[in-house]
């Protein structure tokens, strides 16, 4: 029986894209692919670019062919919705919820699937949450959902956003927050369709992370993440360094960083959930036949 057929959508914008390359790091969407394919070496992937101009996006009819649609980070503004670039993405989501098929994804997907949904966000008042979210602590019913079995009931994520749900709409649960932001985890209910949503991201590692530092330093500087250039360089070298030598237990407790980011499987739990759950909806739809 062939993988699951997925739809991953990079969210970035062209530019988005060749900026994140330029910094050394690597294209949303081809991480998440690469995540992806590292959980489920038979998935059958294809990714769709809604922020370029003139995209290429599957019609409703054509999205129900898909077993799930997988969502990466983005650059953009959510709130900016008069962007045809945001608007053609908040339809896009709506458009699975119609065709009933089920979503996941980090960051901007928590946040278009909240707005989607008649939710809001907003720019959150503490500003940019960078590097790695801390304490990140599941609800009630967070410990209860199938997106968290098997991972600890508080933990640290990778994460880069300064916006940050808001408001949720009436049908989404929030699963998941810490001390930055009350949302870190949503499940969103799009008419006929679920939304698994992260408001960090599985799919970095301390490679991403400190490409995205290289991209954003300056802005990063200017918002108070860190004291000047010079101190996130040396947070850059020190991350790529755990990088290449995750072994290394005194730079991992320098940089306060353990199993949880380390561990690639613990690090992507969520997405391994999501995708047995895709096998689960497959099964149970043979079995409704």
């Amino acid at each position: 029986m062939p993988g699951p057929r997925v739809l991953v959508i990079d969210a970035y914008a062209p530019e988005g894209r060749a900026a994140l390359r330029d910094a050394g790091g690597s294209e949303a969407g081809r991480l998440y692919a690469r995540m992806l394919r590292r959980i489920a070496p038979d998935v059958r992937l294809e990714v769709a670019y809604p922020a370029d101009p003139a995209p290429e996006l599957p019609a409703r009819a054509d999205l129900a062919g898909y077993d799930g649609v997988a969502w990466t980070g983005s650059s953009l503004t959510i709130h900016h919705d008069d962007d045809p670039r945001v608007a053609r993405q908040i339809d896009l989501a709506a458009a699975a919820g119609r065709a009933g098929v089920p979503s996941f994804g980090s960051c901007w997907a928590a946040q278009v699937s909240v707005v989607a949904a008649g939710g809001r966000c907003a720019r959150s008042s503490r500003g940019r949450e960078f590097g790695i979210a801390r304490r990140i602590a599941l609800s009630d019913e967070g410990r209860r959902h199938p997106l968290f079995a098997n991972k600890p009931a508080a933990f640290d994520a990778f994460a880069s956003h300064e916006d940050e749900v808001a408001r949720l709409p009436a049908r989404a649960a929030r699963l998941a927050g810490n001390a930055w932001s009350r949302v870190q985890a949503v499940e969103v209910r799009l008419s006929r369709g679920r939304f698994w949503a992260l408001q960090y991201h599985p799919e970095y590692d301390l490679h991403e992370i400190a490409s995205l530092c290289r991209l954003r330093r300056r802005e990063l500087v200017g918002q108070g993440a860190f004291a000047s250039a010079r101190d996130a360089d040396a947070w850059i070298e020190r991350a790529e360094a755990l990088h290449a030598q995750p072994d290394d237990g005194a730079l991992a407790r320098e940089l306060r960083v353990g199993p949880d980011l380390l561990d690639p499987d613990l690090r992507t739990r969520e997405v391994a959930n999501w995708l047995a759950s895709l096998q689960g909806d497959a099964q149970g739809a043979r079995k409704a036949l």
